[in-house]
């Protein structure tokens, strides 16, 4: 379903993405099969819980790690509960990639963006390219359209540089597809805007993991070099909220 919102509206702020609440505590057990992970609650109950992130998680499924889970009470669910949150130190991360859209279009919708300030109408999951969908499409009849690709990035490994996010942080053919369409919306004389969204409170730059994709850092290159932008923005993360923070420099690409 398309959400349309006029990016006029007034908005707090401190525009918020808020977290289902309240979130239940628990110790990681092992993550596996990709979309499952056993969690030892903190009454001592083991349960099974929806892990919605197709990455490699590295550095963040180890065994013993914080978590944060949240509970549904749809009977129609499988399982009940699913992990939002880890904490590493002092350090929030953010592993649900299904929440990145709507903290992104709140930012927006509340000004927190400049790059991205001005459109009259804001939409999400609309059409285009090859049988694929923009996550958001802003337009404005004097502007016109600009299309904004949302990437959730919680890869930190500190081996050469510490504070340094990168993405992605498995192979993704997706993401080097949507490179390329986003490339060709500029062809066509519209405005492309590759987001990446730091869904970690211990960051102060961004780059891509060329070893992890070499592919996807040369679609990117080509990407870049055919008109389309990138941005990179932290979050302020805690058990209640996440909320988009600091625009983060882009650095070694």
């Amino acid at each position: 379903k398309s959400h349309d919102s006029s990016c006029q509206d007034s908005f707090p702020e401190r525009p918020t993405m808020h977290l289902p609440t309240p979130l239940i505590h628990g110790t990681l057990i092992k993550r596996y099969k990709r979309f499952l992970a056993d969690i030892e609650l903190d009454s001592g109950e083991v349960i099974t819980a929806h892990c919605a992130n197709p990455g490699g998680m590295i550095g963040l499924k180890e065994p013993g790690i914080d978590v944060w889970l949240s509970q549904s009470d749809n009977p129609k669910r499988k399982l009940k509960y699913s992990w939002e949150l880890c904490q590493i130190g002092d350090a929030w991360i953010g592993i649900n990639t299904s929440h990145p859209n709507a903290i992104v279009e709140e930012a927006i919708l509340g000004g927190l963006v400049p790059e991205l300030s001005g459109y009259e109408t804001l939409k999400r999951e609309v059409k285009y390219g090859k049988n694929s969908r923009i996550d958001i499409l802003l337009s404005d009849p004097d502007r016109g359209l600009c299309y904004v690709e949302v990437k959730n990035v919680h890869l930190k490994r500190d081996e050469d540089v510490p504070g340094l996010a990168e993405f992605p942080d498995a192979v993704t053919a997706r993401g080097a597809k949507h490179l390329d369409e986003m490339a060709d919306m500029v062809a066509e004389g519209h405005r492309a805007v590759m987001f990446y969204l730091i869904q970690r409170t211990d960051c102060d730059r961004f780059t891509l993991s060329t070893d992890i994709d070499p592919h996807y850092g040369d679609r990117f290159k080509a990407a870049r070099a055919n008109g389309v932008e990138a941005i990179a923005y932290d979050c302020a993360i805690d058990t209640g909220a996440v909320t988009v923070r600091n625009a983060l420099p882009i650095v070694g690409v």
